[in-house]
């Protein structure tokens, strides 16, 4: 018996005997990691001092959480979001300089292959909504242009759904598109206000914030991946100041520096021009990319 295999299991004894066992793993972050879980796991479950029956239930859950996960549906990044643990990762991921734009949670509804458009496109291919033009700049940190930067946008309709969770009601890639700044840095693009949203919530993670006397709801956002090369990948939103659930988002994503001025325009030549039926909404954002 090697010497970190002895040594008899105690309540007092419990962390250092199970992370002793891990003395022979040849990968040093994985040892460093499984002995700071199981020390914080042990201290909780101490100071919880759960019952059977209490800690079987935890086990049910997460047995549920994993029945939940699908090809289009992640129960488990749903509560790490609730818990704010995505966020406090990304927090820790994501220190930038000084006037660089903020990341925020990237959300379990982003996929691959979005349509590559030209500016002006309309990434709403039903009309569904209150019509918007969104538009703004790419820049670095010293305000200068970011040409050639990709704008990956996705967003949910006025329904609060993704295109992936109405895949018989929205067409392919709704809401969905990727521009490419100009030499400007510009990028725009027309699509539908958004609204705020329910996170799914008829599965595990939505039963355990109702137990929590917590709503599920996400204030009204778009997201956005920018990339170039040279630069570090910024995973972010535009959220609405006005929005009734700002300041208490489901899964923690707000920051004030993300928030966005959305106008109500009443300009019937300028709608007509963008294909409008009548009034719409405009924001304008720019985002400050820092050195990857």
């Amino acid at each position: 018996m090697n010497e970190h295999e002895t040594g008899y299991f105690t309540e007092e004894s419990s962390a250092d005997i199970v992370a002793g066992r891990n003395a022979a793993c040849k990968d040093e972050r994985l040892k460093e990691v499984m002995e700071v879980v199981i020390r914080h796991l042990h201290a909780a479950v101490k100071e919880i001092k759960p019952t059977q029956a209490e800690w079987s239930k935890a086990i049910e859950f997460l047995t549920a959480t994993g029945h939940k996960c699908d090809r289009w549906r992640q129960e488990f990044i749903l509560l790490s979001d609730v818990l704010g643990v995505s966020m406090l990762v990304d927090a820790i991921n994501a220190g930038r300089p000084e006037g660089a734009s903020e990341n925020t949670v990237l959300g379990p509804f982003h996929i691959d292959g979005a349509p590559k458009y030209e500016h002006g496109r309309n990434i709403c291919l039903d009309r569904k909504g209150e019509d918007l033009v969104v538009r703004g700049r790419v820049l670095d940190i010293d305000g200068n242009p970011v040409a050639g930067a990709t704008v990956d946008v996705w967003q949910a309709n006025d329904e609060g759904f993704y295109d992936v969770q109405q895949k018989d009601l929205q067409p392919a890639f709704n809401l969905r598109g990727v521009f490419t700044t100009d030499e400007q840095g510009g990028y725009w693009f027309r699509s539908v206000k958004p609204k705020f949203y329910s996170i799914p919530h008829d599965g595990p993670v939505g039963k355990m914030l109702d137990s929590l006397g917590r709503h599920p709801r996400r204030p009204a956002h778009l997201h956005f991946i920018i990339s170039r090369e040279g630069f570090d990948t910024l995973t972010t939103h535009i959220f609405d100041p006005d929005d009734p659930y700002i300041h208490s988002d489901a899964v923690f994503g707000v920051k004030e520096s993300l928030t966005a001025d959305f106008q109500k325009i009443g300009n019937p030549q300028k709608a007509k021009e963008l294909d409008f039926d009548g009034e719409y909404w405009e924001v304008e954002f720019n985002f400050v990319l820092a050195p990857g």
